[in-house]
């Protein structure tokens, strides 16, 4: 269970990390929040799982935790997303499509 846990700690430790520097290379603040959320996401989770087999007495918190990272990852980064859209934010000059142009002037 040692080895199964510490993989799965340094795995996260490997998601949080390229996150990181997901957060330093990518051009705007839509990529960035892409980034960032599915390495937390993922990074997270997997230290969690980590620490459930190396202390089988938080497995039930950590699992539990997971879940709520789960639920709520996603949708704070789509808003988040979304308000940065609507107060202006520019996208990135290298972005070639915007699906989100003609749906908010209709909406």
């Amino acid at each position: 269970m040692t080895i199964v846990g510490n993989f799965f700690i340094l795995l996260g430790s490997a998601f949080l990390v390229l996150g990181g520097l997901g957060l330093l290379r990518m051009p705007d603040v839509y990529n960035r929040l892409q980034a960032g959320t599915k390495a937390s996401t993922l990074g997270a989770m997997s230290v969690l799982l980590g620490s459930a087999f190396l202390a089988p007495g938080i497995a039930t918190k950590a699992v539990l935790v997971i879940a709520f990272i789960a639920l709520a990852n996603p949708i704070s980064s789509s808003t988040i997303g979304r308000s940065a859209y609507k107060a202006g934010v520019p996208l990135a000059p290298v972005s070639v499509r915007d699906d989100l142009k003609d749906k908010e002037s209709n909406a």
